[in-house]
């Protein structure tokens, strides 16, 4: 997949995922890369110099590990002080400021609650997990602790801190993945990998 890949507004895939995320004022902006790194880095440079929170950038020396080594590798690479973090993938094209605030909202709302014990935001469409989850950094305190593991396999294991967020917002869900999925979104490729 090419992370310039562009919407049909000429926005790349990146720069609209940071605009949804800057808009939230967040704390720490922390990117893993893997494959493609070079091509992504050149991109988030170019962000750099327009946005107005910094963004970190890490490259994953092990991506064939797959997409767990990159959660891994950042939730390790944090050092701001936060409340909750936001795990997403770059290449949901649909996922925008409203579908982050709607999990924000969800995860205040829980903190709120006497005794509540969920502790992650997980969208649920059409019995399909999606993307973004979101999670205390009382859990990802928890997850750090044992080695090797990320936040699905430690969901499997602690549904009961887990709220289902059951929508038909099927942004959580669509993602892209290959040059198939580009075309079929109507993407304009400006660069191919």
């Amino acid at each position: 997949m090419s992370s310039k890949s562009s919407t049909n507004g000429g926005d790349t895939l990146l720069k609209r995922f940071f605009h949804s995320i800057q808009a939230l004022s967040p704390v720490e902006t922390l990117m893993v890369t893997g494959f493609y790194s070079e091509k992504i880095d050149a991109e988030i440079n170019l962000l750099r110099s327009v946005m107005a929170a910094p963004i970190a950038l890490l490259k994953n020396p092990h991506p064939e590990l797959g997409q767990f080594s990159s959660v891994r590798l950042g939730l390790e690479s944090l050092r701001s002080d936060y409340d909750v973090l936001i795990i997403a993938l770059c290449d949901q094209l649909n996922i925008g400021r409203v579908e982050l605030e709607s999990l924000l909202e969800k995860f205040t709302q829980l903190t709120k609650e006497e005794n509540a014990k969920q502790e992650i935001v997980l969208p649920i469409v059409k019995g399909q997990r999606g993307n973004p989850g979101l999670c205390s950094k009382k859990v990802l305190e928890q997850i750090l602790e044992i080695p090797g593991v990320a936040c699905r396999s430690y969901m499997d294991k602690h549904p009961e801190l887990v709220n289902a967020v059951v929508t038909e917002n099927e942004a959580y869900v669509l993602d892209v993945d290959t040059q198939a999925d580009i075309q079929k979104l109507g993407l304009d490729p400006i660069e191919s990998v």
